[in-house]
Order: structure tokens, then sequence, then C-alpha cells
């Protein structure tokens, strides 16, 4: 949950960073610097046997990792967040749940409890009746168009990141690190080329500085630990706590309010949240 809040405060940051930083550009320096702060740690001399025993295979997969979890996903977050408030765009990206349960029974043998389904059914109603009526602007219209593509992606993140984490004889720092410098530099290349480099105040730098060093490296570290214990469903869902979350951060910080009916659908979904963690049967702790 740490993390989750972490990654809820880094919302308010970016709609903030988004008045100066055009958003790939924006993606690409936040995870290019946090690329760069953890490198070090990478490549320490306990680390230099974990590179050397990765295999063409383990490469590709890390590579293709860091293309969909930080360019793909991470790109398409922050060009949503220039034309629909936290609270929609991240009540969109809890589809992802739906999707990753799915993509979990055919790719990892991970199905789910009665119990879960329902809670995810539930978790639908929410979504409907918070977007009830339907959007109508073109802003709208492609703000929520670029957060579905964010939710494909985002799924196809979750179950290789779980894929490699539960398979894989490397660190989870070297995971991260990895996949990161792929996808961030992709990133950045593309930011530079399609929108170039803006001149950066103060505010800007420091934005960025926090959401990598504290944002980015610190939280994706952690959370590439939690993934070996959990299911995909499950490492999704404890992620789509972030709703309540930024949906609070948002009113107190930016000023965006939720109508009652909002509030009701955001409520609902909690519940599905909720019934889906409550899996019955083993499950192994988070690792701290």
């Amino acid at each position: 949950l740490l993390v989750t809040f972490l990654w809820s405060t880094s919302v308010i940051l970016i709609v903030v960073g988004l008045e100066d930083i055009p958003p790939i550009t924006f993606a690409g320096l936040r995870y290019t610097l946090a690329f760069i702060c953890l490198l070090p740690l990478a490549f320490r001399n306990a680390r230099k046997h974990d590179l050397r025993q990765l295999t063409r295979l383990d490469w590709l997969q890390l590579a293709g990792l860091g293309l969909v979890m930080y360019t793909l996903t991470q790109g398409a977050q922050f060009l949503a967040l220039q034309y629909i408030p936290p609270a929609t765009q991240s009540l969109m990206l809890n589809l992802t749940s739906i999707v990753v349960l799915a993509m979990g029974i055919v790719w990892l043998s991970e199905y789910p409890t009665r119990k879960q389904v329902i809670g995810l059914f539930i978790f639908l109603g929410g979504i409907m009746l918070y977007f009830y009526p339907i959007a109508s602007s073109p802003e709208q219209w492609l703000g929520l168009g670029i957060s579905l593509f964010q939710v494909f992606s985002n799924a196809i993140a979750a179950v290789l990141g779980r894929y490699i984490n539960r398979n894989a004889s490397i660190s989870a720092l070297l995971i991260t690190v990895i996949s990161m410098g792929v996808g961030a530099s992709t990133l950045l290349i593309s930011g530079l080329v399609l929108q170039g480099m803006p001149i950066l105040n103060p505010q800007s730098w420091l934005i960025i500085i926090w959401l990598a060093l504290v944002n980015t490296a610190f939280a994706f570290t952690l959370w590439n630990h939690t993934l070996r214990t959990l299911t995909a469903v499950e490492s999704s869902l404890i992620n789509s706590t972030m709703l309540i979350q930024i949906g609070i951060l948002a009113w107190i910080f930016l000023g965006d309010s939720l109508s009652l009916q909002e509030i009701i659908g955001m409520a609902i979904a909690a519940v599905g949240i909720i019934l889906v963690q409550l899996k019955g049967g083993s499950r192994q702790p988070i690792e701290e």
C-alpha cells in the first residue's frame, strides 16, 4: 500500500508538471533519471554474476517488459492526463483487472475463485455508474481512448512481469533496472523527437527528480518484490486501491470535485476490489 500511495501522489504531480512539460518528454525524463539512479546499484560486484547468467531469451523478455510497462503504459498515462481528470483516468486504469484475469488464466494458469469473479462484476458495475452518462466531448473521448490503450498495455505488463518474476533467477532490482532502461530510453528519445526539450523551471525539475527518485526508483523495486508472491489478479487489484487515494488527493490538491453519483460508483468499485482480495485458500504472504 505504500507503493500505491506513492504512485497516487505521482498522478497529482504529473498533472501539475504537465502545465510546463510535454507529456512524452516528461515521462521519458522521469524514468530515464530513475534508471540512472538505479544503475550503480545494479552493477555492484555482487550483481555481476547475475548479469552474466542472463540468456538471450531473458534479455528479450526484459526488453519486452520495459517497452510495454514504461514506453507504452506510462507514456499513455501522461498523455491521458492532459484530457481527463486524475480520478477518471485512475478508474479507467482499474479495468486492467478484468483484462489481467483473462490473461492470467490463459498464460499463467491462475484461476480466480467465485468470490473474485463476483467482485470483478461488482467493480465493473461501479465503473458503469461512475461514467453514466457517457462522456460526449471530443477531448473526453480522446482521453478515454488513450486510457483504454493504457489498460491493455498495463495488463500485458502485469502478466509478463508476474511471469518473469515467478521464473526469474535474478534479483527484482535487476529486473527493474534492465526493463526500465529499455523502456525509459525509448520513451525519452520518442519525446525529444516528437516534442523537443522544454526549458524547465525549478519547480519542474523538483517534480521530475522526486518522481524519479522516490515514486519510481524506490517504488518500482519494492513492487517487483511483491510480484514474486502475488498472483497477477491480486497484484493488479492491490494496485487498484489507488482509485480512492487519487480521488481524495485530486480533491485536496487540484480542487477536482466528485458528484454523489461518482462517489457511489467509486465506493461500489472499492467493494469489488475488497471481494477480489478476500481470496480463499492458501496464499503466500507479501515479502517485506
